[in-house]
This record gives C-alpha cells, structure tokens and sequence, in this order.
C-alpha cells in the first residue's frame, strides 16, 4: 500500500518520490489543506479507499497514512 500512496502522490502533487517516505508528514511535504482534501479524492478514485481529509490530516505521518488505508481495505 506504501508504494501505491507513493505513487499517487508523486504524480498527483509532482514530489520527489525520494522525499514520500514512511517518517515524512504531510507538512514535511509541503501539502496545504486544499492538497490534502485533493489527495483525498485522489485516493478514492485511484485507490479504491474511501478516507476523508480530516482523518488524512489526523495522520501523524505517511506511515499512518498507510495504516489507516490498509484497515479500510481489510474491512472490505
């Protein structure tokens, strides 16, 4: 799931993918709230997972990110 949120994100907000690591935030990245509801929809669409920009923004980093993305798909 890592390398697929990577993947997402580095085509989506043009970012080195050097940088989408599991320790970055989403500060770190230099993602604004209008990007995160945008990742939101992103991840949704591309993904399959439904996850809201609030909870996205709750996520202390990349790696929770990731966590929270593989409980929604274990519940499907």
């Amino acid at each position: 799931m890592f390398d697929r949120l990577r993947d997402v994100m580095v085509r989506k907000f043009q970012l080195d993918p050097t940088e989408v690591v599991p320790d970055a935030t989403l500060k770190d990245l230099e993602l604004d709230s209008l990007d995160v509801v945008e990742l939101s929809l992103a991840v949704e669409k591309e993904l399959g997972v439904s996850v809201s920009d609030e909870e996205l923004l709750q996520a202390s980093d990349i790696r929770s990110v990731v966590a929270l993305l593989e409980g929604r798909t274990a519940r499907v």
